[in-house]
């Protein structure tokens, strides 16, 4: 079997809701996805998305056909390490987000070649994950509230938030979604690389005291000196890795400096689900936990679940707020059931149901 074309369909994608996470990212009301198609000489088809809501596919397109597309055809689709490995060579001039997406279509067209779901080529471990609801960041302290407690009251298991990034107003608003919720319920607190060392321990010991289960991302990812001196003073588990583009490679001195408790990462940003794979299994190696991070659209955070169906050392799906922003250009979503469960997907591959007749008519370009 050989791979004989690759194309990418860039569609539309509008109604999206203005979204802020943290300072510089704003999910505007348009931006475009792309629809990989790496097909075969024996008339198979394996299927990725290419973008974001804040990172338009006609921004990686171009370099996803030029660069990559030669770099496959003529390729036996099932070498996925020997392709991965090559397209890495070549992430000076493509971004990881190509190759994840690449990445991603290429574990999608083993599981129909093979018949099965991609979690049991991964091997299945689990058949059901709980789900966390990821909130945006919100106007006030009240909005916050509001919110954790419906999500508590929908059934789901917990729920992180992205604080205004003043510590003090953090501070706040972590106390105040915790008294509303009850001493019980799983928070998690991620201020997104916004704090120095010395307002990262503040923030750090008062979130320890109201029992949140991890701290993400709380200091700039370069500051490794600066997390090694966090997670000394704290008993919280932190969580860093989530954000540096790169594969495997980028996470050794994190585990050999004690700089973090739990690994993290996602299609775009880490090269697909090979790389995550690997990291999750180096994780468990060392005894912690790996989590996997939102991944930007519909179909990524569909291979998402697969990779967690196959993983022992995650504990949670993360469902990044509000749901307008991140879901689209499928025809059936990903379904969170009343006891705050996502199930292991059956079809073979991905077993996406793309929403093909929304991608014909919101069709921008097909790039060749």
């Amino acid at each position: 079997m050989k791979i004989d074309d690759v194309t990418l369909t860039i569609f539309t994608w509008d109604g999206i809701p203005a979204t802020v996470y943290h300072q510089g990212l704003l999910a505007s009301s348009t931006s475009n996805l792309g629809l990989l198609r790496i097909h075969t000489d024996q008339g198979l088809e394996g299927h990725a998305f290419l973008g974001s809501a804040s990172n338009p596919a006609s921004m990686d397109g171009p370099q996803l056909i030029r660069s990559l597309k030669p770099l496959l055809l003529g390729r036996n689709p099932l070498e996925r390490e020997r392709l991965h490995q090559s397209m890495r060579l070549l992430t000076r001039t493509v971004s990881y987000r190509t190759v994840g997406a690449v990445d991603t279509a290429l574990w999608d067209l083993a599981g129909k070649i093979a018949g099965l779901p991609v979690h049991a080529l991964m091997g299945t471990y689990r058949n059901s994950i709980v789900a966390y609801a990821s909130s945006q960041m919100l106007p006030d302290i009240a909005a916050y509230v509001d919110q954790a407690q419906s999500f508590k009251a929908e059934g789901w298991p917990g729920y992180k938030i992205h604080p205004p990034r003043d510590p003090e107003q953090d501070i706040k608003v972590c106390e105040a979604v915790r008294k509303a919720v009850g001493d019980q319920y799983r928070l998690m607190l991620d201020p997104t690389w916004s704090y120095n060392y010395v307002d990262a321990l503040r923030v750090g010991r008062a979130i320890e005291e109201m029992g949140f289960y991890w701290y993400e991302d709380p200091m700039t990812d370069e500051d490794i000196y600066n997390y090694v001196k966090l997670r000394d003073k704290l008993d919280i588990p932190i969580m860093a890795t989530e954000f540096p583009a790169g594969g495997l490679d980028t996470y050794p001195i994190w585990l050999t400096e004690r700089a973090t408790d739990y690994l993290r990462g996602d299609i775009p940003n880490k090269g697909g689900l090979t790389p995550m794979l690997k990291t999750a299994h180096l994780a468990e190696a060392f005894g912690i936990k790996y989590e996997v991070h939102h991944s930007g659209n519909s179909l990524n955070n569909l291979a998402n679940l697969h990779l967690c169906m196959s993983l022992r050392n995650t504990t949670m799906f993360e469902v990044l707020l509000p749901h307008g922003a991140h879901k689209y250009g499928m025809a059936k979503e990903l379904e969170i059931d009343r006891d705050g469960l996502l199930h292991a997907p059956t079809g073979p591959g991905l077993g996406a149901e793309i929403d093909f007749a929304l991608i014909e008519r919101k069709t921008e370009a097909v790039l060749k």
